[in-house]
């Protein structure tokens, strides 16, 4: 995902001013590479770098660029567009990746995911793939159908309804130098400042008022100034008297859809790998009517061997769609404009919590996200999927993906050293800001409720269990002032304990503390109110939005999450159990599934996932080799290592 923006206009002194506003305000949007593209009459200056729009903006080559521009004798209007890019397709280290993407006398940005890209270059052997990014095959398809006598705006129309995913674009021609702004998720937004012959654009609505206050423009004129580019519509601006011409998406033929998924071999295997390889895990005492076992924290059983989880339960019994239909009923706008914000992941929860909110309850949501850097691929298509579908417009946050991952390398390196269970969420602690973020964007899109998709059946009571606190049946942010002084104390002490853990992350683990305990978590969970039924919930994704599932597991959860497969491995070898265990406890109780259907599912769901675990630590940075072999020597919780 990006920061896109552009501006045409014939005021050349302002344009270092003007360009260092945008790229600023973009930067949240992603840190990992920058570039810029400048259309000065029939000449395309493109400049772009593997690192941060701040640091691009130091370079001498950016203000060689932006002077040459400002000095240049033609007196005609200049178009420039920029970006600030989070990497989702394609390695930032190779220019060819990043953005502005130049291709067959087009230039483009692009915000989004297209995630059938590799689909349509098998489909079009006539082109050649140039670079790693999926945006190229979008400039390909366009040209291609240039060549077949369709316009610039007719060619893009005809691109997008070849592509599956999210695009919002900004394409310079050069044949007949103009901007083309489309968008099928509605992530663009433009401002014509009459008075200055100016037009400016950004792929967020704050983006773009923030700048336009830079600008001398007050924000009561900025909102009602700003004109949102719908899903599936566009704009094509000349730089000649900047005419503004509205277009729309002619309907879409049969879209391209990527080919359904099926299990791996892992699928055909019920006895778990993990299991043959040391016996005792499979002799743990387990609950008589759940499956969670001994070395679950707090555990106790009855004379009947059912366990103190199962006899405390209380059913999950949500309030229902037409409870929330009357709750929601107030925010519901007749404009067109955002009623409320959605926390997506790309997970299977979030994802139908946004067919949810637009299809059934027929809100206008704003998708977002934040990424800090272990969110996967897998994820990002499906979000795109979903995004584009139903055209939603998708904000994401990106933290400084770089460091984030940094700081989760110091301390899985510091947990090696001497490992314990309790501190395995420190390895999560950075994702915890989604929180603070989730408040700021909804500030800034100007809506009053965000809607977050946590599952009462997924809670995982053990993690903080493994720290002494026990949460009930809790949210482990409702636990109370005590236990969350203990889960700080706890923490203190194991830093005590492992100095390791004493070091650049520190700063950014109380921030997530903070996010995470302190502050007041007052969004709306949608599954207090919508059923949550495993089978339907994949059904609707699946048959309806092509949902992708991992080639690599049975499982639907935690595929996108790219930590998971590491702390539930550790888990797994050092306890006996992971979060599956937990999730398929609860649905016993629940009365949706049986034991023996839980014993089943949790046996294949529990194998390690080896490409996953791979792909975490090449992206973190640490050898897999090296950390699979402290773990399983760690001591177990059962067996002949279990201490009383």
């Amino acid at each position: 995902m990006c920061g896109i923006f552009g501006i045409v206009s014939a005021d050349r002194a302002s344009l270092g001013r003007d360009l260092e506003a945008l790229f600023k305000l973009s930067e949240s949007r992603g840190k990992e590479a920058a570039g810029l593209a400048i259309l000065d009459g029939e000449q395309v200056r493109v400049l772009k770098e593997p690192e941060s729009a701040s640091r691009m903006l130091k370079k001498p080559g950016y203000r060689r660029l932006v002077e040459q521009t400002q000095a240049a004798s033609n007196a005609g209007r200049i178009i420039a567009i920029g970006h600030s890019r989070l990497v989702t397709n394609g390695i930032e280290a190779i220019a060819e990746n990043n953005q502005p993407v130049v291709r067959d006398g087009l230039v483009a940005i692009h915000n989004g995911i297209i995630v059938n890209d590799a689909e349509l270059w098998a489909d079009n052997p006539d082109m050649t793939r140039e670079s790693g990014v999926d945006t190229e095959i979008l400039l390909a398809l366009i040209a291609k159908f240039q060549r077949g006598n369709q316009s610039a705006t007719q060619a893009t129309v005809s691109a997008f309804d070849e592509i599956v995913g999210t695009a919002s674009v900004g394409i310079l021609t050069t044949d007949r130098p103009r901007l083309i702004l489309a968008t099928n998720n509605g992530s663009l937004y433009y401002y014509e400042r009459v008075e200055t012959n100016q037009f400016f654009f950004a792929s967020e609505r704050f983006i773009l008022s923030e700048f336009l206050m830079t600008q001398g423009v007050d924000a009561a004129t900025a909102d009602a100034g700003i004109a949102a580019v719908l899903p599936r519509a566009g704009v094509e601006v000349t730089p000649d008297g900047a005419t503004i011409s509205p277009f729309s998406f002619v309907a879409p033929g049969e879209a391209a859809t990527l080919p359904s998924l099926q299990p791996g071999p892992a699928a055909l295997r019920i006895v778990n790998l993990a299991d043959a390889l040391d016996p005792r895990r499979a002799n743990l005492r387990r609950c008589t009517r759940c499956i969670l076992p001994e070395t679950m924290p707090f555990i106790c059983f009855d004379p009947e061997g059912v366990c103190n989880y199962c006899t405390t339960y209380e059913p999950y019994r949500p309030l229902g769609l037409d409870k929330l239909r009357e709750l929601v009923e107030p925010i519901r706008r007749k404009d067109g404009r955002p009623d409320c914000m959605i926390a997506v992941s790309g997970g299977r929860d979030s994802c139908y919590g946004l067919h949810i909110l637009k299809e059934e309850l027929g809100l206008n949501p704003i998708a977002y996200t934040y990424d800090w850097g272990v969110i996967t691929d897998l994820a990002r298509r499906n979000q795109a999927r979903l995004c584009g579908k139903l055209g939603v417009e998708h904000i994401l946050v990106s933290a400084d993906i770089r460091k984030k991952r940094e700081y989760v390398r110091k301390n899985v390196n510091a947990w090696l050293k001497k490992p314990e269970l309790g501190m395995i969420p420190l390895f999560m602690a950075g994702d915890k800001q989604y929180f603070y973020y989730a408040d700021q964007v909804r500030k800034q899109v100007g809506v009053d409720v965000t809607f977050l998709c946590e599952n009462v059946l997924e809670r995982a009571h053990f993690k903080s269990g493994f720290m002494g606190v026990n949460e009930g049946h809790n949210r482990v942010f409702d636990i109370g002032i005590y236990n969350k002084l203990a889960v700080l104390f706890y923490h203190m002490k194991q830093y005590a304990l492992n100095p390791r853990y004493i070091n650049a992350s520190m700063l950014d683990t109380l921030s997530a503390f903070h996010s995470a305990y302190l502050r007041p978590h007052n969004q709306y969970q949608l599954f207090n109110y919508a059923p949550w039924d495993e089978d339907a919930l994949v059904d609707v994704l699946r048959t309806e939005y092509d949902w992708e599932l991992s080639p690599e597991t049975t499982s639907t959860w935690r595929i996108g999450d790219g930590t998971a497969a590491f702390y539930n491995y550790i888990y797994y070898t050092i306890a006996g159990f992971t979060e599956n265990d937990a999730l398929r406890s609860n649905q016993i109780r629940q009365g949706t599934i049986s034991r023996a259907k839980a014993l089943e599912l949790a046996a294949r769901e529990n194998e390690p996932r080896w490409d996953s675990l791979q792909w975490y630590a090449s992206t973190i940075g640490f050898s897999l080799g090296e950390a699979l072999q402290v773990i399983n020597m760690a001591p177990r919780l059962y067996g002949n290592d279990r201490t009383t």
